[in-house]
């Protein structure tokens, strides 16, 4: 199986996009004059639905100032990129941020403190990063998820039916990014790990079953592992593969994103969706209609 992403063609404005709905959700974004940021953008100003209230980027970013529409591609929006701070994410329903492991624990200390939603695409998010969300989620609806696009999501429930119903069958997920990217095995990676592992009935976590590294004379597959592969090259913006390997056959199922507007609609569907939920943590899941 191949999902593929369709590409959102982002046209140039001369002008300041037009005032949109009163009753449009305001979304601000984090990690703005990032690459994913700026895709974020693109879709915000191009849904009536949405509307765009502040972009925030680090302290020292050179790009401080800069209007976010022009950084995202679409033509001024009367957005200027600025450090973030309360005041800030107090003007939206929702933050969207895709900035680091730390700007996303501040993200979260500051929404609570103002009462408002949060989505994290951050990946290699550290054990206190991650208590800082969960704090942060008995105060404010919070989706956190490695991978927003609805092709990815339904990837994952198609593995855990697949894992559950090919008993005894090997499992290896392959991944495969850009040259910039830092963290390996990916965040998603991890994600169809722990999905996986949870299918094959272990409680105790993906840690049981991982390898991570095969290498020399003694590395031979061991019942129940779960193989990671990873590759950085170029300007991969995403593949993930995982393959059931059985006796006389074998199933792959593939993800490959062609470009980063798959992420970029569904962390905008995130937004929409816990700007108007309960508090509590969420993934994507509870997003897309299934359970949380």
């Amino acid at each position: 199986m191949t999902v593929t992403v369709a590409r959102v063609k982002a046209k140039t404005k001369t002008k300041v996009k037009a005032k949109v709905k009163a009753s449009a959700v305001r979304v601000a974004v984090c990690g703005a004059a990032g690459r994913m940021g700026r895709r974020i953008l693109a879709h915000i100003l191009a849904d009536d639905n949405a509307r765009l209230t502040g972009a925030f980027s680090r302290r020292n970013d050179p790009l401080l100032g800069a209007d976010a529409g022009t950084l995202a591609g679409e033509g001024e929006c009367g957005v200027l990129l600025r450090a973030a701070d309360a005041g800030g994410f107090a003007e939206a329903d929702a933050v969207i941020d895709f900035s680091t492991p730390a700007g996303c624990a501040r993200s979260a200390e500051l929404c609570a403190r103002g009462k408002t939603a949060l989505v994290v695409g951050v990946t290699a998010l550290g054990v206190k990063h991650k208590s800082a969300l969960a704090r942060a989620a008995k105060d404010i609806a919070l989706v956190c998820s490695p991978n927003m696009s609805a092709g990815m999501n339904a990837l994952f429930n198609l593995c855990a039916g697949a894992a559950a119903e090919l008993e005894g069958y090997d499992l290896e997920i392959a991944e495969a990014h850009h040259n910039r990217k830092k963290d390996a095995p990916s965040g998603t990676a991890l994600r169809l790990g722990e999905i996986l592992s949870r299918a094959r009935g272990d409680d105790g976590g993906l840690s049981r079953r991982a390898v991570f590294c095969r290498q020399g004379a003694d590395a031979a597959r061991k019942k129940g592992d779960i193989g990671f592969s990873v590759v950085r090259a170029g300007d991969i913006v995403g593949e993930h593969r995982v393959i059931f390997g059985g006796a006389g056959e074998q199933l792959e199922i593939l993800h490959r994103a062609l470009n980063r507007d798959a992420f970029a609609a569904g962390a905008l569907r995130a937004a929409k969706w816990a700007a108007g939920a309960d508090a509590g943590f969420y993934d994507m899941s509870g997003v897309f209609g299934g359970d949380s």
